[in-house]
């Protein structure tokens, strides 16, 4: 289990199953299993001191990679 943080202010922004070891490229949306805070201006997933942490894409979000930190275990 992940904790996605904001790569500027370190809040945290989901808690995620992370399934392999490989880079946090995706997070799918059913893996996600807690939400603390975001918000999502048209497809563009933002914390909310304004930095963007990922695009919606539909099915997942495609994260960008300066735009967040993780802590946590990957399965």
């Amino acid at each position: 289990m992940l904790t996605i943080k904001c790569a500027g202010c370190k809040r945290k922004i989901w808690k995620y199953y992370k399934i392999g070891q490989g880079e946090v490229l995706r997070c799918h949306k059913d893996r996600i299993t807690k939400i603390y805070q975001y918000k999502q201006i048209e497809n563009k997933i933002y914390c909310s001191c304004g930095q963007i942490i990922a695009i919606d894409k539909g099915r997942y979000y495609k994260m960008i990679a300066k735009g967040f930190t993780y802590s946590g275990t990957k399965d």
